[in-house]
């Protein structure tokens, strides 16, 4: 295991182990050391947005896109296989009967629901631990255990039992988006 990377919590041990195997901490090492740079240029450009947006300044388009934006043949690529039809969507948490419940639900597709910030204790503002969703807490173990309910379900290898009642996938689920809102590491 690359000593660059280490995880201080005690949580969804399991998780942890199924999750963070080798190559994949590798992976996010790399990406860490590759962007961690830029990642602290943008989160600065955030806060200087954000103190001007905080004065009065009012939110637009950067200039240096205008040409992009009044070209006439610019168009968008086509929603992805399973995206066309999103009239009925449901969003909600990753914990397993959650997942299964959704994807069975009927809807069209179902939002996997990452969006937070995990507490991380480098950051020396709280504004950065206030950025919660509605359906998911961020903890580091709803976080980690939603990875591994989400691999099961697209593998179809998800199920849920309790009090006597089972749940499995329908033959045709939802389709699943997966919404991250804010990927963070940290590097204390």
């Amino acid at each position: 295991m690359d000593k660059a990377f280490k995880v201080h919590s005690k949580v969804a041990l399991q998780a942890q182990g199924e999750l963070f195997t080798e190559p994949a901490v590798k992976f996010l090492v790399a990406l860490h050391r590759t962007f961690e740079p830029r990642r602290q240029t943008l989160l600065a450009a955030r806060q200087d947005a954000q103190r001007r947006l905080d004065s009065g300044v009012a939110l637009d388009f950067p200039l240096e896109t205008a040409n992009i934006r009044a070209e006439p043949s610019w168009h968008c690529v086509p929603p992805a296989p399973g995206l066309e039809d999103r009239r009925v969507e449901i969003t909600g948490p990753t914990d397993r009967k959650m997942v299964i419940n959704a994807l069975n639900s009927g809807a069209k597709t179902f939002m996997a629901d990452f969006e937070g910030v995990l507490h991380c204790p480098c950051l020396e503002s709280s504004k950065y631990l206030m950025d919660v969703s509605d359906s998911s807490a961020p903890t580091f173990e709803n976080m980690l255990n939603g990875q591994i309910n989400l691999r099961d379900a697209i593998r179809r290898e998800i199920d849920f039992e309790t009090g006597g009642k089972k749940y499995r996938l329908v033959e045709k689920p939802a389709v699943l988006i997966v919404r991250y809102v804010v990927l963070f590491f940290c590097s204390t």
